[in-house]
């Protein structure tokens, strides 16, 4: 997949250049680039054509998939201390050394709480930590990506994430990298509309 970046804190020039962090961003690039279109259509095909209506589930498994296969922790919780270690709202995708990465392709309400998590991951807290974040990484879809891949309007998107830094940047102590993953080029989502629901199907371009 295509994509593009945005640093905040100096987190995109400390994962490219710092060589502790450097292993760790290129298996991140990795994994995104071993994704490719055909793969998308495939497996949206497959998993997702005429029963959702974007391919943000198809997009998640295949990144799941290759950041698992390079040793990643899925659903890796921030804390370890029982009733903070259970349950959704206190976990990242994914989690690996000084890395902690979250696909982010739900509502856009959802955005602050996505970009603060990094952040409770990297600082001390009363609660016992499981991991220790240095540097965040939210992957999500660019505007450009919603139009084509059949996304919700609500879905937040990279230009979102980037505009939430403002008003939050006090919180946000920990590095960030945001990624935005760009529209494919060789195919889009139409919807097909099926009483009040929308059903996508993958159209070559």
């Amino acid at each position: 997949m295509d994509y593009r970046i945005h640093g905040f804190r100096h987190g995109d020039y400390l994962a490219m250049n710092v060589g502790e962090y450097v292993p760790y961003w290129q298996q991140v690039e990795h994994s995104l680039e071993a994704v490719g279109e055909d793969d998308i259509v495939k497996h949206f095909r497959a998993n997702g054509e005429g029963r959702k209506k974007s391919i943000s589930s198809t997009v998640n498994a295949l990144l799941k998939e290759q950041f698992v296969m390079r040793g990643w922790k899925a659903e890796s919780s921030i804390f370890s201390e029982p009733g903070y270690a259970s349950g959704r709202i206190f976990r990242l995708d994914f989690a690996k050394g000084p890395f902690s990465i979250e696909v982010a392709f739900n509502h856009g309400n959802d955005a602050p709480w996505n970009l603060l998590k990094p952040t409770l991951a990297s600082e001390l807290n009363h609660v016992e930590k499981a991991i220790q974040t240095e540097i965040g990484v939210i992957i999500t879809a660019t505007d450009s990506m919603k139009e084509a891949g059949g996304f919700d309007d609500a879905v937040g998107s990279y230009e979102k994430y980037i505009d939430f830094l403002r008003p939050m940047g006090m919180l946000l102590t920990a590095p960030l990298v945001i990624v935005g993953l760009e529209a494919p080029r060789s195919f889009r989502i139409e919807h097909k509309s099926v009483g009040r629901n929308k059903y996508g199907y993958a159209v070559p371009i």
